[in-house]
């Protein structure tokens, strides 16, 4: 189904043609002066200069042409030269109504589907989630959503950190604590037992332990440094301590992303890349790609348009071991090799964005990513406190994730309750729990991903301004309406929507119309605040319809039953939003 606004363009530049002027001027786009039009071309005053023309005569003549279009209400020439458009009622309510009974809303499918992987989990291994962790989880799963819905095949990969120097510390620790387990008896030929010699709370504590000491005891980091480097070489005590570790953390990781109905396709791990790096690594000194500097091998990555130096990329320390550069390469030669992608997608801080040009940049200079693999990096800002610095505890501590989870769930228990909604505590429980991840989600998603934004927690909560809670608030509303109606899903195709009585009505209809270039977008630039923008602008102008209309108590059948499609609508395109958003809404509030 063609987009409302490429139509519109197509009828400005028949008419800029039939003018004999070239059609490159005639772009239309959606009015900044909504009070003025709804549509505007400005293509006169850039003719202007080409043509030697005042603009306004310029946009009368193209005007003059556009006179008596079905499609338009009135159309206008402004000084200096601004083509002004409202779109006639009749025609944009068979337009809707076409969007009502097409697929997806009357969205194109893309025309080349690509196979893309995205890498947004990044949580480490024997690590609780915290805070940090919310960010990459959300805008991740909500990139993996919007480009699933226009057509593309999406991976999503978790990419566990489970091979680098927290694992050393744990098994340095446990090592401090329990040295008469069989792992650390060199001598131990047996099978090391099954269970793993901690739970999920006992590991919690060791790591923050450990890493509070290795940064005041060099000589325990130094230890630390050393199991790892065992770990890596596959000595069998400390891969047994591994994949205990594995076995206990895994599963609540998994618990804590299902809260936040964050899910992956792929649970793949560093360590999962590790057997492809010594080929990697030779085919690196093979081919004159990497050399030897202080004793470290490395891939020079700077190139002559660099607004600043950029190191080296280090691909193995003097020691021989390997870095997150390593696996990180490593593991685009295995996806390579997996899945064959056309575009790879790293969610991760934005701090890290030099890293990942190093990365990208080797890479593609020693062939490791195909020639039709796509690299992105989509760094995101920090959530921050009211004091504008990162989020923290009462105590300043790092908060863990399904803490801060809980903590908007009894806020939104709370404001339920004082709404006097009717719900039991149980079902008052649930509910408060669905609104809970879509004041989260949406307090995250609606700013743009690179920007830091302060987590308010009274704010997000809020069932008024820009917020999820007002977005799930408005579905309800119209389910409520709909439910009262007695016609809670479907209708017959036969029932058609009518053209706009008044203009709060027809605001409703326009904004409607704007669902596929949206997610268009959203998809194209990765920019799920885009669709955050666009059902915000759609919740007002439907609760502004609502409140102009008395949709049940309607006399005139025909125009109720116009009115009940425009909100069943509605309804669909807001809950197909926040479900690429990742979040749902209750039947009841």
């Amino acid at each position: 189904m063609d987009k409302i606004l490429d139509i519109i363009t197509g009828q400005v530049q028949d008419a800029f043609a039939a003018c004999g002027y070239d059609t490159r001027y005639a772009q239309a786009g959606l009015s900044n002066r909504p009070d003025l039009c709804e549509f505007q071309c400005n293509g006169a005053m850039a003719a202007a200069k080409a043509y030697k023309k005042a603009p306004i005569a310029i946009a009368d003549e193209v005007v003059e042409r556009l006179l008596g279009n079905d499609m338009f209400e009135t159309v206008e020439a402004v000084k200096p030269g601004f083509i002004n458009i409202k779109l006639d009622r009749t025609y944009l309510s068979q337009y809707v109504m076409g969007m009502k009974l097409a697929d997806k809303f009357g969205l194109e499918p893309v025309k080349n589907p690509k196979k893309i992987v995205i890498d947004y989990g990044g949580a480490n291994v024997a690590k609780p989630l915290h805070v940090g962790h919310l960010r990459p989880a959300i805008i991740g799963e909500s990139l993996k959503r919007i480009n699933r819905y226009l057509g593309h095949e999406v991976i999503g990969d978790v990419h566990l950190g489970d091979w680098g120097l927290q694992i050393g510390l744990v098994i340095t620790e446990l090592k401090k604590r329990r040295p008469d387990l069989p792992y650390f008896d060199e001598t131990f030929q047996g099978e090391y037992p099954k269970d793993a010699p901690f739970t999920v709370s006992e590991l919690e504590e060791i790591y923050p332990a450990a890493s509070a000491r290795s940064k005041e005891d060099e000589e325990y980091k130094k230890e630390a440094l050393l199991e790892t480097a065992k770990l890596q070489r596959g000595e069998r005590g400390c891969r047994a301590i591994w994949e205990h570790i594995m076995a206990v953390s895994v599963p609540d990781l998994k618990k804590n992303y299902d809260r936040l109905h964050v899910t992956f396709d792929l649970w793949k791990k560093e360590s999962d890349a590790h057997p492809y790096i010594p080929d990697m690594v030779e085919k690196m000194k093979r081919e004159g790609y990497a050399y030897e500097s202080e004793g470290a091998l490395v891939v020079d990555v700077k190139e002559e348009s660099d607004a600043k130096e950029l190191p080296p990329c280090i691909i193995l320390k003097s020691d021989g071991s390997s870095l997150y550069a390593t696996t990180d390469l490593a593991t685009i030669v295995e996806r390579e090799k997996l899945f064959a992608p056309n575009h790879i997608i790293y969610v991760t801080d934005k701090r890290q964005e030099m890293y990942f040009t190093q990365v990208f940049r080797t890479a593609y200079k020693t062939k490791i990513a195909g020639e039709n693999t796509e690299l992105t990096f989509v760094g995101h800002g920090t959530m921050n406190g009211r004091d504008g610095k990162p989020f923290k505890t009462r105590d300043g501590g790092v908060m863990r994730l399904s803490n801060l989870i809980a903590d908007v769930e009894q806020q939104m228990y709370k404001k339920i309750i004082e709404n006097k909604n009717q719900a039991s505590e149980e079902d008052a429980k649930e509910i408060a729990k669905v609104v809970a991840l879509s004041a989260i989600k949406y307090g995250d998603l609606s700013n743009q991903a690179s920007k830091d934004y302060v987590f308010d927690m009274e704010r997000f909560t809020s069932f008024e301004g820009n917020t999820g809670p007002y977005i799930l608030y408005t579905i309800v509303r119209i389910k409520s309406i709909l439910k009262r109606y007695g016609q809670e899903t479907g209708t017959s195709d036969s029932v058609r929507i009518l053209p706009a009585t008044g203009e709060s009505e027809k605001g409703l209809l326009l904004q409607l119309t704007q669902f596929a270039p949206t997610m268009e977008t959203a998809c194209e630039e990765l920019a799920p605040h885009k669709i955050c923008s666009y059902i915000y602008e759609l919740a007002n102008v439907f609760n502004k319809f609502y409140h102009e209309t008395k949709i049940l108590s309607e006399e005139d059948k025909d125009r109720q039953a116009s009115w009940i499609q425009i909100l069943l609508l509605t309804r669909d395109v807001l809950e197909t939003c926040i479900e690429v958003l990742g979040f749902e809404a209750p039947d009841r509030m």
